[in-house]
C-alpha cells in the first residue's frame, strides 16, 4: 500500500476538523438506531411464516447499505487498495467472516451483549484507520497481518448482524432459507455500496488533493470509530 508522508499542513487540519465534525454528527444520529430494526421491517419479520426469499434479501441489502459502521470499515479497507484483485481479496475475506457468524450466530443461538459487539465493530474502524496511517509500525514496530485482521473483524461484523435478528421472533418454518436469503442480500448490498465507494474513491484519487488529504481523512475515520466505540460502551453501562 502506498501511503503519503506524515505531514499535516494548516489547510488539511481545517479540512479534518470539518470532516470529523460531520462524521461525529452522522455517527451519533445513526447510532440511535444501532440496536434496533425499523418498525415496518420488524413487523414483517415477526409476522412472516414460511419462506420469504425476496423480502429477506431486500432486508439484508437494506441493512448493509444503511449500516454506517460496515461502510466506514469498508472505506478504510479499500482506502489504499488500487488493484481490483486486492479489493476482491479483502472484500472476500470480510464476506466470509460476516457470513459465517451471521448464520451460525442465529442458527446456533450464540448470544452476546450487542453493545459490546458493536463497540468491537467500532474498534475495527479505528484499527483500519490507524493501520492506513502506519500507526502500528510507528508505535509498536510491527503491524498486524491485514488480511487476518479483516477476516477476524468480519466475524464481529457478522455477529453484530446476528444480534439484530436475535432480538426478533423469527419463524422456525423456513428459517434456514430465509437466513441464507438475508445473507445473500447483505452481500448484494455490500457489492452495491462498494461499487459506489470505489467510484468516488477513484475520482478522488485522480485529483491532487488525495495525497494531501489522505492522512486527514483517515484521522477523521479513526475519530468516527472512536465515537462509535464510546457510544456503544455508554449504552452498555447505562442499559437497564
Amino acid at each position: 500500500m502506498v501511503r503519503p508522508a506524515l505531514s499535516l499542513p494548516t489547510g488539511i487540519l481545517r479540512w479534518a476538523g470539518w470532516a470529523v465534525a460531520l462524521l461525529v454528527i452522522v455517527a451519533l444520529r445513526s447510532a440511535a438506531h444501532a440496536h434496533g430494526v425499523g418498525e415496518d421491517d420488524r413487523a414483517f419479520i415477526e409476522g412472516a411464516a414460511g419462506m420469504a426469499i425476496g423480502p429477506y434479501m431486500y432486508l439484508g441489502a437494506k441493512h448493509m447499505v444503511t449500516g454506517y459502521d460496515h461502510l466506514l470499515f469498508l472505506v478504510g479497507v479499500i482506502f489504499f487498495l488500487y488493484r481490483l484483485k486486492d479489493v476482491g481479496t479483502y472484500v472476500t475475506l470480510f464476506a466470509i467472516g460476516h457470513s459465517t457468524t451471521l448464520l451460525l450466530g442465529v442458527l446456533l443461538d450464540i448470544r452476546a451483549n450487542p453493545y459490546i459487539v458493536d463497540a468491537i465493530i467500532g474498534l475495527s474502524v479505528v484499527y483500519k484507520a490507524l493501520d492506513n496511517l502506519d500507526g502500528f509500525r510507528t508505535l509498536f514496530g510491527r503491524a498486524p497481518n491485514p488480511k487476518a485482521a479483516v477476516l477476524v473483524f468480519g466475524f464481529f461484523h457478522g455477529f453484530g448482524l446476528a444480534t439484530k435478528l436475535q432480538d426478533l421472533t423469527l419463524s422456525k418454518e423456513g428459517m434456514v432459507p430465509n437466513l441464507v436469503s438475508f445473507n445473500v442480500g447483505v452481500e448484494l448490498g455490500q457489492f452495491m455500496a462498494l461499487g459506489a465507494i470505489l467510484i468516488l474513491m477513484n475520482l478522488w484519487r485522480a485529483t491532487d488533493s488525495f495525497r494531501r488529504s489522505a492522512i486527514a481523512a483517515n484521522a477523521a475515520l479513526m475519530c468516527a470509530g472512536l465515537v462509535l466505540v464510546g457510544y456503544q460502551l455508554t449504552g452498555y453501562v447505562t442499559q437497564a
